[in-house]
This record gives C-alpha cells, structure tokens and sequence, in this order.
C-alpha cells in the first residue's frame, strides 16, 4: 500500500478516477490522497457526479502518470464519510480544505478510502514494474 499511495501523492500531481456513468465510462482528475489508518483516502463533495456514480457502482479505475512510469488501480471506493476522525486528517492535510468547503458541519464533504485494490505499475514500454493487491 506504501507503494500506491507515494506514487499517487509524491510523484503525481493528478489522479484520473473513471466510473461509471449509466452504461458509459466517466473520468475526471482527481488531487492528492491522504493516508489515515492504514487506508489511502480520496475527497469529493456529495453533490458531485462523481459521488453519485460512485454511490450507484464503487468499481471505480485510477490512473496516473509520473512522466516515467504510469499506475492502473482497480478498486471500490468506500464512503467513511461518518468518520470524523478521517475528515480531520483531510483537513489537516490540506491547507486549502476549509475554504473549499470541506468542514466537519458540511454534509456535503465527502470521503472515500480505497478497497479491495488491485494495483499494477508499468514503465513506458508498458512492462510491469509491480502489481499490488490489498
């Protein structure tokens, strides 16, 4: 897990997360995961697409590149929005958290940790450097 989550927040500034979208794909760029207890956390806002789709299909794909080695992360994405505890740690990352909107009183914030991940890190050549599963 150390793994993904250094190659998603220290060598990448932007994480593609793709869903589902009715019976087509949606992706959109995705900013830096927190690690809290033992879990990779992403963010959105409940009144988003991509937490509705998400909430209808958590199978989500995550993709990244490095500008030397790329990521493909299959996973479920599973919402710990009730723990206040992992949205203290977003907000005591993230400098910028609370004047997005990301309070412990907004009903909106969201987060979400990653499971049941099946990770595979390529190089450019597309030859697999590691696959992970957690």
């Amino acid at each position: 897990m150390d793994e993904i989550y250094k190659f998603l927040k220290e060598n990448t500034r932007v994480n593609f997360v793709s869903t589902i979208n009715g019976d087509k794909p949606s992706c959109r760029p995705f900013g830096d995961p927190i690690l809290f207890n033992n879990k990779i956390y992403v963010i959105t806002n409940k009144q988003k697409n991509v937490s509705k789709q998400i909430k209808k299909n958590n199978n989500v794909c995550i993709v990244a590149y490095d500008n030397e080695n790329w990521i493909r992360i299959n996973c479920q994405l599973i919402d710990d929005s009730d723990n206040i505890e992992a949205k203290k740690a977003v907000i005591d990352e993230f400098d910028w958290a609370i004047e997005a909107g990301y309070t412990l009183d907004n009903p909106e914030f969201q987060v979400l940790y990653l499971a049941n991940v099946e990770a595979i890190i390529y190089d450019e050549d597309s030859e697999i450097i590691a696959s992970y599963k957690f």
